[in-house]
């Protein structure tokens, strides 16, 4: 043959191999030799994800007299925080770790009754940047700079000149916690991530319960995969999540605030908070071919007790709490 053909032969092989070798490690495997599926995360180099939060809480408070069984007078305490953040995979390796460098672009906060809702320090994210290093099986593995931009915001939720003591004015720096620490928890929980999962698997792990009180409760929570089903976008993962109250909280998890302090408005007029029950559930559509998060829900309820000074007073509260992360076209 002559040597001019199988040259050019040669050339059409390889040209011909090296898109198959350039497809995403994802698509080439989606599946484990068992025919569980890899829910594992995937970047691009300098490709922005953008993901709009929200989280909103109805906290009732029930007064009644000690001596009488109907139920006494309630009052409603709402709070509600919107924000943009931008994730941008700036180092991508994916046998290792990749480096994201997240922005917060736009935060709103609202409360009713409005005390303490204009100058919540939770708008102080607005603008600020982190860093954080997440595994394939998002894992996020440095979260240094994320703890250290929470407790500098939560520093501003206290009043600058007092003669009382450290008074801490009402904030949703918890719930900023509760959408940054936790991301793609759903996926990097998977006992044996490797492995993969099938239909009706579950997996259990722990997340916050961010609350206008210092509590520091943890939920417990079971994931399940209910279906794999496809969509113009790829194939999609359906997990769902049901929460329960943890005993304990992890002790790695970060405490915005320090010192000793008091919390101004309601909830700093009551004491000795109890938990009787917490119960909900959440779901998620995870993109298994793009390995991201196209959007996730949490809905739940917390059952309290708490005291006043006044002995005739009995105190019930029940917090409504929804979270929620959607994927934004750029």
């Amino acid at each position: 043959m002559n040597r001019t053909i199988v040259l050019c032969l040669v050339t059409v092989l390889v040209l011909s191999f090296i898109p198959a070798c350039r497809q995403p490690e994802r698509q080439r495997l989606a599946k484990t030799a068992k025919g569980a599926n890899l829910l594992t995360v995937d970047f691009q180099q300098s490709q922005t994800l953008r993901y709009k939060f929200v989280s909103s809480r109805d906290t009732e408070v029930i007064m009644q007299e000690a001596s009488k069984t109907e139920q006494g007078k309630a009052t409603t305490y709402s709070e509600r925080m919107e924000m943009v953040v931008a994730y941008t995979p700036v180092d991508v390796d994916p046998y290792s770790f990749t480096t994201i460098k997240a922005k917060c672009e736009s935060i709103n906060v609202s409360r009713n009754p409005t005390a303490g809702g204009r100058n919540d320090a939770a708008r102080n994210f607005a603008g600020k940047s982190f860093t954080i290093r997440v595994t394939a099986a998002g894992k996020i593995d440095d979260r240094g700079e994320l703890r250290a931009l929470m407790e500098e915001v939560a520093e501003k939720a206290f009043r600058t000149s007092t003669g009382y003591g450290r008074i801490k004015e009402p904030d949703m720096v918890c719930d900023f916690l509760a959408t940054q620490w936790f991301l793609w928890d759903a996926v990097s929980s998977i006992d044996n991530p490797a492995d993969g999962v099938s239909v009706g698997d579950s997996w259990k792990s722990q997340l916050s319960v961010p609350t206008p009180m210092i509590m520091h409760k943890a939920r417990d929570v079971v994931y399940k995969l209910e279906e794999v089903r496809q969509s113009d976008k790829g194939q999609v993962a359906v997990i769902t999540s049901s929460y329960s109250l943890s005993k304990d909280s992890p002790s790695g998890w970060p405490v915005p605030y320090s010192g000793r302090f008091r919390l101004s408005g309601p909830f700093g007029l009551y004491d000795r908070y109890r938990v009787s029950g917490l119960q909900g559930t959440g779901t998620e559509l995870f993109n298994i071919d793009a390995g991201r998060i196209e959007q996730s829900e949490q809905d739940y309820e917390m059952n309290m007790t708490a005291t006043l000074p006044l002995p005739s007073v009995r105190i019930k509260i029940n917090m409504k709490q929804k979270l929620s992360m959607q994927l934004l076209e750029n």
